[in-house]
């Protein structure tokens, strides 16, 4: 069994045009979650905390995911898109080369779900632009003994999740366990693996690993499966894994890049009015 590296609690921050949220890594730990780049949870029951959201903004050489579990955000880009977000939806956008979006949260009796940022290759940095728009019947629920699973990206006990041809091979999972059930995950080797707690709280691994709500943990990466078992009152959480890159890392805010040269071109891009037109 693989063992636990890291819990993580995360800090209030605010982002965007001032939505408070919970951090639980970036740019500190990105190597450590490697190909994951940032987490961001939000989980609040006051439209003052959100409603300023994140009017439009650049990113490039990164993918963006956001699941939300409840709540509304309408979604604006640069390649024409525009939707809604909503409870159970997933968005997950390929950046590439350049993308510029908004994601403006809306009134509800409860914004709760996740931001995630996944790295892309060097030789993927400057791919094509995508947006994929999942919606719940999208999205295959696999059944273990205790555990019901659904599927976003990757496999789980040959149900295969509707996001693919993702560089990084991962594998998100949203995994709701029963009281004092178990869950078992096989991932490949060496493949960087991580949960995120949405609910309730269980043992992650040693009796000592114990997890609740808010909690990212991280698994050491070495061989063996992931043992995880529910508390009293159940464990709801997003269980996301990938291949590492172990690639240069270099942070423009929402631009990603390999080298600083790199983020410096694509910062003056922005300024010339070109950052939409780059090509491969």
């Amino acid at each position: 069994m693989r063992s636990v590296r890291r819990m993580v609690r995360g800090r209030e921050i605010r982002e965007g045009a001032g939505v408070k949220l919970r951090r639980l890594f970036a740019d500190a730990l990105a190597e450590e979650f490697d190909p994951f780049l940032l987490f961001d949870a939000f989980d609040s029951t006051d439209p003052e905390e959100y409603l300023p959201g994140f009017p439009w903004h650049p990113h490039r050489g990164i993918e963006t995911v956001t699941y939300l579990l409840s709540g509304v955000v309408e979604h604006g880009d640069s390649l024409g898109n525009r939707g809604t977000i909503a409870s159970g939806c997933c968005q997950w956008m390929t950046a590439g080369r350049g993308i510029v979006h908004q994601e403006m949260p809306q009134a509800h009796e409860h914004l709760h779900g996740i931001q995630l940022w996944v790295n892309l290759p060097a030789d993927k940095k400057m791919t094509e632009p995508v947006y994929r728009d999942l919606q719940p019947e999208d999205m295959p629920l696999a059944n273990t003994a205790a555990a019901s699973v659904r599927v976003l990206a990757g496999s789980f006990a040959d149900t295969h999740g509707p996001v693919e041809g993702i560089a990084v091979a991962p594998t998100f999972l949203d995994v709701n366990v029963e009281p004092h059930g178990s869950f078992v995950f096989d991932p490949e080797d060496r493949m960087t693996v991580f949960a995120y707690v949405f609910s309730g709280n269980g043992c992650f691994a040693a009796d000592q690993d114990r997890g609740e709500k808010g909690d990212i943990v991280l698994w050491d990466q070495q061989q063996g499966e992931i043992a995880i078992e529910a508390g009293a009152s159940g464990l709801r959480f997003l269980l996301c894994a990938g291949r590492p890159l172990r690639e240069p890392i270099v942070w423009g805010g929402p631009i990603v890049m390999n080298t600083r040269k790199q983020i410096e071109e694509a910062f003056a891009q922005l300024d010339e009015g070109t950052f939409l037109e780059q090509r491969p």
